[in-house]
């Protein structure tokens, strides 16, 4: 890939789209292009840890072992995201891991230090990304509202709801039905929602008997109008 591609790929995204061509160079992002097999780790049960990714193509799994070992998920990021240092600092990951899943995953990678020096030099950069910060954290808070409030088959609505909101390619088949991509197994989705597989696997035949959703193993059905109206929107 040359280095036009490179910086033609990463135009497509909001926050990369002002940058000139000698800020590309100063945050050597054109140097820092990685490419992870499908099931590798970036890192795992990381501490101190002094990058920042950006995924360029792919989806990864943010998580965490929990007090038995056990693999917990907390996030699953798509293409345009970030994830590592987000918050720019170096010991705040507690223990994180972060693994390329379905696909192989294209990213590209910074120090904290770089980051942190072209958002000083660039504030219109730095405010587009405070702002997919505050993004961030309200998705966090949302889904947190919804354990606490919301029972299993509404939490799903919502997550679907929120699928569909954040999905980067869909497919129209009329003025109700969209087709999203699927990357997620019942077990992912019943912890980013916080319930069971099992418990997954029920709610997805109700909300196919209800004309909401058609769950499928690389895409999604969503009725839109019915999706709004089970969530209680």
């Amino acid at each position: 890939m040359t280095e036009s591609d490179k910086i033609l790929i990463l135009k497509k995204y909001p926050l990369w789209a002002a940058l000139s061509e000698e800020e590309y160079h100063d945050l050597q992002v054109l140097d820092n292009f990685k490419e992870v097999k499908e099931g590798a780790f970036i890192y795992f049960e990381a501490f101190q840890h002094n990058k920042i990714y950006f995924i360029k193509s792919g989806y990864i799994r943010l998580g965490y072992l929990d007090e038995v070992g056990n693999r917990a998920i907390k996030d699953i990021l798509q293409p345009g995201d970030f994830f590592g240092q987000i918050s720019l600092e170096k010991e705040n990951l507690n223990g994180e891991f972060a693994q390329a899943m379905r696909s192989d995953v294209s990213l590209c990678s910074f120090t904290v230090e770089k980051f942190d020096a072209l958002l000083r030099k660039k504030p219109q950069l730095a405010v587009t990304y405070s702002k997919w910060i505050g993004v961030r954290l309200r998705r966090f808070e949302n889904r947190l509202l919804n354990l606490l409030q919301k029972d299993a088959k509404t939490r799903l609505i919502h997550f679907l709801e929120q699928l569909l909101k954040e999905a980067k390619t869909r497919k129209e088949s009329g003025p109700d039905e969209v087709r999203i991509p699927n990357y997620l197994i019942h077990e992912e989705i019943a912890q980013l929602i916080g319930t069971s597989r099992q418990t997954v696997t029920t709610l997805f035949n109700e909300l196919k008997e209800d004309g909401i959703c058609v769950y499928g193993r690389k895409e999604l059905k969503l009725f839109r109008s019915r999706l709004k109206s089970g969530s209680g929107g």
